[in-house]
């Protein structure tokens, strides 16, 4: 059994996403963010670091592992699906899950600070990150019109972790017109079940894929609001 210590943001739907996909059985306990309690004692005895999402392996000693991508790679290994094990095969994901560790995440973390949560409107930091966001949309677009997915003719981790960042394109102001190949992806991720529910734990939020920018904003400011009664 898997704990999952967690929270519905990117990084933490990466996880439950590839819970669902591997069905291996797990457990959740819900983080609230907006109480700290991610800074709190009890959690960074768990990851010195302060963030979601984190588990424990309760079939390997209570072995206990944080950061998305480490959490990605075991539990890929743990189930022996989803990354490849010829060494091609492999580092065609792995370098894809780092592309998203390394790029995509940072860079649409930060353009949401600048469009979305700092109280002063700073022209030129929105207009880098939501570039650099656009710019890296156009590279997976590019892959993607070479294979089916991320890392080839098979389905891994690394389209899971770059999913469920890009999805959330609207909240970051960041446009996908003309990417063909991209949209297609985001179509056929949206579509497999285990996507479809690992985005719902902890619980469900808005679909910010979905609704117009008026709207996610509303709808994602009263799930912040329910975060904080949780």
């Amino acid at each position: 059994m898997i704990t999952l210590y967690t929270a519905p943001t990117p990084n933490g739907w990466k996880v439950s996403v590839l819970l669902e996909e591997l069905g291996l059985p797990y457990q959740v306990e819900s983080i609230n963010l907006m109480a700290n309690e991610q800074k709190q004692p009890e959690f960074l005895a768990k990851n010195p670091n302060g963030r979601i999402p984190v588990i424990v392996d309760h079939d390997a000693n209570d072995l206990v592992i944080f950061e998305s991508g480490a959490i990605m790679i075991y539990l890929a290994e743990k189930a022996g699906r989803l990354l490849p094990t010829d060494t091609a095969g492999r580092f065609a994901a792995l370098q894809w899950l780092m592309f998203q560790m390394g790029g995509v995440g940072p860079m649409m973390g930060q353009a949401n600070v600048f469009h979305r949560y700092l109280p002063e409107r700073i022209p030129v930091a929105i207009d880098r990150y939501q570039n650099e966001c656009r710019r890296l949309f156009e590279v997976l677009d590019a892959r993607l019109a070479q294979s089916q997915w991320l890392a080839g003719d098979d389905f891994t981790i690394a389209d899971i972790a770059n999913w469920c960042w890009v999805r959330t394109y609207r909240w970051s102001g960041v446009s996908i017109d003309n990417l063909p190949n991209l949209r297609r992806w985001l179509d056929a991720m949206k579509e497999r079940p285990a996507c479809q529910k690992g985005i719902t734990v902890p619980f469900a939020v808005p679909a910010l894929d979905e609704v117009d920018d008026g709207a996610a904003a509303k709808a994602f400011a009263e799930a912040a609001r329910n975060m904080v009664q949780r």
